[in-house]
């Protein structure tokens, strides 16, 4: 007869080995938390209770809950309630813990209390990926997305939110007092009487919502983002790439370098654009990497005139698509790219050919912008309806734009920049996410969710690196650091 092949007996004391090495082999990747945290002087790094206490109670040395951590978002177990679960299951955290077993409560705490310290071993994770020459390329990527936070969208309100949400309640009481008024009119008996109790109550706790939501308005317009997060006080709505979507969280900036996708710095965020990002991200970049110079490629959305002009001035070059956003262009007229500057002359030729001089200059928003355009070649141009109503063109020309220029003739020169970003950003986050699930950030406030995404990050570049270099590799650059 045929044999299976049989279990061992739950019974027997040798049922697992005496030695927890024997199930943690040199390849696993526990090892390499191991050899890492090891390494770090979790004092200098600021975490609290790394030098124990000569009375009271003996706490968990912060070695511990940071390998379970670090282990845990490199398994997708982030909750502090499955980490608790896990360090009292799982052979690979036993051998990594010693068979401590921290409970949630302990886990949760360590996490909250030691954001500031979490970040500064992600960036020292970094400095190690530099020194070991991962680092070496000149180019990264700087990009955007958004995460979600603990708040569902129901308890988050902006003007717009606010004025749909009471529009609903008027319409929802004024159907409940139409539907009131034709049961007066009917002959009462008791399930009349039970339906006009029924719409009363409703429309009772209607108004009552209608209260609430006028101090929620108060508090809203009191508020300097002019809107409000009830769950997590510091997540903001956030358009997204989606037509008609959004979602209520935080947006991650990070810098990627091109050649072996990690990620170099990143920031959280509750500022739903870029616009405003480039320049810090990229002079991050930079001081990380220690480079003179520092080529850096970012989507449209990064565009602005003074965040370039303060990225030349660090010696970053950026590259970057300029938005079409001429009305001109729009209406099928000419738009400002028709018009060539000419510097010899300070003016400008337009597509009919004429020239338009310097007329004068004024500032907007700190910016000093010049004036050009030529009355007399507007009135006599044959092809004028194609490009202003106007008596004339006035084309304006930033003072700095020749900076502006140098970006655009970059992209040009570079066309394959864009596949470039695209495929260097978009991988991080997209493992990040996934790891992450459904839930996205599972903590409140700002400082305690750059703390579990500085943990994601870590992660993913640990990832990366035991990728390129395997676990052996990544550990003995670790001992000779």
């Amino acid at each position: 007869m045929g044999r299976f092949v049989e279990g061992a007996d739950r019974s027997q004391l040798s049922f697992l080995p005496e030695c927890l090495d024997d199930w943690v082999d040199e390849d696993n990747p526990a090892h390499v938390i191991e050899a890492f945290v090891e390494a770090l002087d979790l004092a200098a790094l600021g975490f609290a209770g790394a030098i124990a206490k000569a009375t009271g109670r003996p706490s968990y040395h912060p070695a511990v809950l940071l390998k379970l951590y670090i282990y845990g978002y490199l398994n997708r177990v982030q909750s502090s309630r499955r980490l608790e679960r896990e360090a009292g299951r799982n052979v690979e955290l036993m051998w990594l813990v010693g068979r401590l077993v921290p409970d949630h409560k302990t886990i949760a705490d360590f996490r909250k209390e030691n954001g500031a310290a979490i970040r500064q071993v992600c960036s020292r994770f970094v400095a190690l990926c530099r020194n070991m020459g991962l680092l070496a390329g000149g180019t990264v990527v700087v990009d955007g997305s958004k995460f979600k936070a603990v708040n569902n969208r129901d308890r988050n309100f902006t003007h717009a939110k606010m004025a749909r949400r009471v529009a609903q309640i008027e319409e929802s009481i004024a159907r409940y007092l139409h539907q009131l008024d034709s049961a007066d009119r009917q002959e009462p008996d008791e399930a009349i009487a039970t339906k006009t109790a029924r719409l009363k109550e409703k429309v009772a706790r209607l108004k009552q919502e209608m209260g609430r939501l006028a101090a929620l308005d108060g508090l809203m317009r009191r508020s300097p983002e002019q809107q409000i997060s009830l769950t997590d006080p510091d997540s903001r709505s956030m358009a997204t790439s989606g037509r008609g979507s959004g979602v209520v969280g935080y947006n991650v900036q990070v810098a990627v370098e091109t050649d072996h996708h990690l990620i170099i710095t990143h920031e959280v965020t509750n500022i739903g654009n870029d616009r405003a990002q480039l320049a810090p991200m990229a002079r991050a970049a930079k001081e990380t990497l220690g480079a003179e110079r520092l080529d850096v490629i970012a989507d449209r959305g990064y565009f602005d005139s003074d965040q370039i002009k303060d990225c030349v001035e660090a010696g970053v070059t950026v590259t970057l698509p300029k938005p079409q956003t001429s009305g001109a262009k729009a209406d099928g007229r000419f738009g400002k790219q028709d018009f060539a500057y000419l510097p010899e002359h300070d003016a400008y030729r337009c597509p009919a050919g004429a020239i338009l001089p310097y007329h004068y200059s004024n500032v907007e928003n700190g910016m000093e912008l010049r004036r050009y355009w030529s009355t007399a070649a507007c009135g006599s141009c044959q092809i004028k309806r194609q490009c202003t109503p106007s008596k004339e063109r006035r084309v304006t020309r930033w003072v700095h734009e020749h900076l502006v220029e140098a970006v655009q003739k970059r992209l040009d020169a570079n066309p394959d920049a864009m596949r470039v970003r695209r495929e260097t950003v978009e991988h991080p986050f997209g493992t990040i996410k996934a790891r992450m699930g459904a839930a996205h950030f599972l903590m409140k406030r700002l400082p305690n969710v750059a703390a579990e995404m500085a943990l994601h990050v870590l992660a993913y570049n640990l990832t990366r690196v035991m990728n390129v270099t395997g676990q052996r590799g990544l550990i003995a650059a670790i001992r000779a650091t």
